[in-house]
């Protein structure tokens, strides 16, 4: 199929596979149904845990989301939802009124500022400065500089965009501007993560930490744990919660791409 594609024999050519950070490289605990420990909240793709080793193929993210999303979650979510047939949804309960309404007032904040720049520009800016400080290699002092731009960069966000229309209609900047608000503090957690993380270990390439080889130097005695990030307020920072990891089957080994 590459061959068909690109015309060159990958066999004799190396294959040209960019070096993404695989979407997230993992995430939430699922059962064989796809479910969570929570009650409704179904994970596919590369969101969960993932069921391919460390040294991946080309293209087999696209593997794990088709056979959740084609094979797996239809003959699995359909008896969650069976068991609510016939219900209504009730809105009035307090949390749905309060997401409602903090809902409404950034809808209204977004389309009052009337600034000079356009949401796909501060999208840009916030990709780039991402890329550049928090990619495929990142260092200490790149991050806290992403630290210091990134709620500089929001903060000029929320004076000087500009989205054009009202939510009356159909809306496409004011759905992209709803969804960067979310990318801003997404970007700033990744920081902190990638910062408070010390060490080399998938993703997490640190300058700072690699072998003579220049491959991921890992650090299993202080990091063998997953990061939970706590939310703590507007303007606080998060609060690092940990879930020790325990291995009985298999054995702790250094990645190697040779």
């Amino acid at each position: 199929m590459y061959e068909r594609i690109t015309g060159e024999d990958p066999y004799r050519v190396p294959m040209r596979i960019f070096p993404a950070p695989h979407y997230t490289m993992g995430g939430l605990w699922v059962d064989y149904n796809l479910s969570s420990n929570v009650s409704g909240l179904y994970v596919i793709g590369e969101a969960n845990f993932s069921d391919h080793g460390a040294n991946r193929l080309g293209a087999s993210a696209l593997m794990q989301g088709l056979a959740d999303g084609y094979f797996v979650l239809p003959a699995t979510i359909c008896d969650y939802l069976s068991e609510f047939l016939g219900e209504s949804v009730d809105d009035q309960h307090p949390a749905f009124r309060e997401a409602q309404q903090q809902v409404r007032e950034t809808t209204e904040q977004l389309l009052s500022i009337g600034g000079s720049r356009t949401v796909d520009d501060f999208h840009r800016e916030l990709g780039k400065l991402c890329w550049e400080h928090c990619g495929m290699e990142r260092s200490a002092g790149g991050l806290q500089k992403a630290l210091e731009l990134i709620p500089a960069l929001r903060d000029e966000f929320w004076h000087d965009v500009t989205v054009p229309g009202n939510n009356e209609d159909i809306n496409q900047s004011l759905e992209k501007a709803g969804r960067l608000v979310d990318f801003f503090e997404l970007a700033e957690l990744m920081c902190h993560d990638a910062l408070a993380r010390d060490e080399s270990c998938g993703t997490h390439f640190r300058i700072e930490h690699q072998t003579a080889e220049g491959e991921a130097l890992r650090n299993d005695e202080q990091y063998a744990f997953v990061s939970a990030w706590e939310y703590t307020g507007k303007g606080h920072a998060p609060r690092l919660h940990k879930e020790e990891l325990t291995f009985e089957s298999v054995e702790l080994a250094q990645r190697s791409y040779k």
